[in-house]
């Protein structure tokens, strides 16, 4: 694979890569022209390719719009669970996607193309203030994460919508539950002051904040808020934290200076350097929160109520990019070392995993496996940019941003390798296109060969020219009908994978995983039965999932309740 790749122009912007975002099971890329490639599952239009089919390698995604005659110039792009976001160089904010939750800023259950998000035109700043040459809000940066979405202003504000976390706190005996908001809200908590970047998981946010005035930039200071079962705030507690409150590790009291952050579902990733220390060129790791699945990667499986530093990765290092999946976490060196840890041993999925088939502490990803080859002895990926995790894989952008290499779960297409099987070690993503305006047809391609097969053998026998475009126009229709027949089946897939998604997530608040929640009697022998089935599932639920199912059920009894009495009343008005 290296060798089908060397013919690249290091010098066009339109192959360089200069970032990218993984969400539940898709990838996006940006390039250096300001276009964006998308590639993995398509259910709920995630890619933007105006359809929900699976994408096996990068697939451009347009963006238009009836008011713009100009190409929209992407600068930025992010993924959530089922969502995608992206930021123009004026400052607009385009989404697509799932929109159960608002998580777009616009109406709609989804979208499979990029929209506009209208609600931050014809806002002013938080301040008041515009200028002469301002007329409206200007994003300067955008975060997904789980059914949520953020953005930063171009002053420092912080804004939010989809499913959030409540800025009130709940009442003495209620749970916690997220509230829906299809407009962006600003966060007022950090009125007046900068915000500098932003994370946030399925439940929580954390967010560094300069701690100096809204035109001095001063020490960044760490904030956390939101759901806490798990300790992923890192307050020392698992209380919900409805406002923000400051990390004590990272305050300005402190002798450490966050710089990345990333959040897992229920874990958090911090990077940061020692203030004061005259070497510039080192930091360390912390994580905090769930940790059933060794992704803190402290060498246990215990869940960390405050900040801890993960102490088996090198020290003397500097590390350029962190990120977070579901249970898995990775970070990248300046000197291009990768390190991985949690669920299947870091989403490496190797055989030499630890307990339980995963990775308590980082495993050194070698870029020397049978498909990632950096053409050295080397272990390390050459000048590393960013990594990005999935649900359940893990990307890295390196090569100055002219290569992509791939590993974890390769359902639907999400390695961008044009494969749907797993991979063990780094693989290189088909970066770039041989065409951006190339789409691949597999059952006109596989036509095209059966003609060619057809006209050799029947050239040896002389056939007229009458029977080759009987031939032609016969294998034509039969390739059309095909393709057709592939694709209505693969869109009623769709619509079932769908289904039992947004059923999956109303009643366990979580996405739906294929691979784990469907039950092992239906996969193996297709009989189910149903009381049996939900005995082991709830002796396997922990405490939180137990207490999800009784909210669920309360709900659902009530509504049921209500729609009864008004059966009633109904029936005796027509008495």
């Amino acid at each position: 694979m290296e060798d089908a790749i060397t013919y690249i122009d290091s010098s066009s912007i339109s192959r360089k890569v200069i970032s990218i975002a993984a969400g539940e099971a898709h990838t996006l890329a940006l390039t250096g022209d300001g276009s964006v490639f998308s590639w993995g599952r398509g259910t709920f239009g995630r890619l933007g390719t105006g359809l929900e089919l699976d994408r096996l390698f990068p697939t451009k995604t347009e963006f238009k719009s009836g008011d713009r005659s100009e190409k929209v110039n992407i600068v930025g792009v992010s993924a959530g669970s089922y969502h995608s976001l992206a930021l123009s160089d004026d400052g607009s904010v385009w989404s697509w996607g799932h929109n159960t939750y608002g998580q777009l800023g616009v109406n709609g259950d989804y979208s499979l193309v990029p929209s506009l998000i209208k609600g931050f035109q014809g806002i002013s700043p938080t301040d008041g203030s515009i200028t002469k040459n301002e007329t409206r809000l200007k994003i300067s940066s955008v975060k997904a994460g789980g059914m949520m979405s953020l953005a930063i202003d171009h002053l420092g504000s912080l804004w939010i919508w989809g499913n959030c976390p409540p800025q009130d706190s709940p009442n003495e005996g209620e749970e916690f539950a997220l509230l829906t908001t299809y407009t962006p809200m600003p966060v007022w908590f950090f009125h007046g002051q900068t915000v500098v970047k932003v994370a946030c998981g399925n439940e929580h946010i954390v967010a560094l904040v300069s701690s100096g005035d809204i035109d001095k930039v001063g020490d960044l200071v760490c904030y956390s808020w939101g759901n806490n079962n798990h300790g992923q705030l890192g307050l020392g507690d698992t209380e919900i934290q409805a406002a923000p409150k400051m990390i004590n590790t990272f305050s300005t009291e402190s002798s450490w200076a966050a710089y990345e952050l990333a959040c897992g579902a229920f874990h958090t990733c911090i990077l940061a350097y020692e203030k004061g220390d005259g070497d510039a060129l080192k930091s360390v790791c912390w994580t905090f929160g769930l940790g059933d699945n060794g992704q803190l990667g402290l060498g246990t499986i215990n869940k960390a109520l405050h900040p801890e530093i993960v102490e088996s990765l090198p020290v003397n290092v500097w590390l350029v990019s962190v990120d977070c999946g579901l249970f898995h976490t990775s970070v990248v060196s300046s000197v291009g070392d990768v390190w991985s840890w949690g669920m299947e041993n870091g989403l490496g999925l190797c055989t030499e995993a630890s307990e339980g088939g995963d990775a308590l502490t980082p495993r050194l990803i070698s870029c020397n496996g049978p498909n990632g080859s950096n053409g050295s002895n080397e272990s390390n990926f050459p000048d590393t940019i960013q990594v990005a995790c999935g649900a359940a894989h893990t990307v890295l952008l390196a090569d100055n941003g002219y290569k992509l290499w791939s590993w974890g779960r390769g359902r639907s297409g999400v390695l961008g390798n044009d494969q749907v099987n797993d991979c063990f070690d780094p693989n290189l993503v088909l970066w770039p296109p041989l065409d951006q305006d190339f789409e691949k047809n597999e059952p006109d391609m596989i036509n095209v060969k059966n003609n060619d097969k057809i006209y050799a053998e029947k050239s040896s026998k002389d056939i007229t020219e009458a029977e080759k475009i009987n031939v032609k126009n016969s294998n034509k229709t039969y390739a059309e009908k095909s393709s057709k027949d592939f694709i209505e089946v693969e869109k009623k897939l769709n619509v079932l994978e769908r289904y039992a998604t947004v059923l999956h997530g109303s009643v366990f608040g979580t996405p739906f995983d294929k691979e784990n929640d469907i039950p092992a009697s239906l996969k193996e022998s297709g009989s189910f039965d149903v009381g049996k089935e939900l005995e082991d599932m709830f002796e396997s639920c922990d405490y939180g999932t137990l207490v999800q199912l009784e909210t669920f059920y309360r709900n659902m009894l009530a509504s049921v309740k209500d729609k009864i009495m008004k059966k009633k009343i109904k029936e005796m008005n027509k008495e």
